[in-house]
């Protein structure tokens, strides 16, 4: 045994005395600043994160509303022209008149721009 030790002045007791003087400080309050700026970073890092989170769930929302509109259009635009069309063919086995002809060159015509609509939508959306 050492005299440091016996007294109490050797390198334990050096690190017993900073080891209580920190103790002292964060029980009276002295780290107070410090742990409201940790707090302050924290609450704003999580708020953050909950505004992402609510964007994310509203662009999901707005996706969801798009399809539906997307899929109602091509139901509504298309199906009456595709019915018409397949009606004629049921029935005269054949186009007929101009009239016909240009219905279904029309058809054609707007169901192409409708699916590249669509297409350069989706694709804008991906990049």
């Amino acid at each position: 045994m050492t005299l440091g030790a016996i007294t109490g002045a050797g390198p334990s007791a050096d690190t017993d005395t900073r080891s209580q003087r920190e103790a002292v400080g964060a029980l009276s309050g002295k780290e107070a600043d410090r742990e409201r700026a940790v707090a302050h970073r924290t609450r704003r890092v999580v708020m953050t994160s909950l505004g992402v989170m609510k964007e994310q769930k509203a662009d999901h929302k707005r996706s969801r509303a798009v399809a539906l509109a997307a899929t109602l259009l091509v139901f509504f635009v298309v199906g009456p022209p595709v019915w018409w069309i397949a009606d004629t063919l049921i029935e005269e086995e054949r186009v007929t008149s101009i009239v016909s002809e240009i219905a279904v060159w029309s058809f054609f015509m707007s169901t192409a721009l409708l699916a590249s609509a669509l297409l350069a939508g989706w694709m804008r959306r991906k990049s």
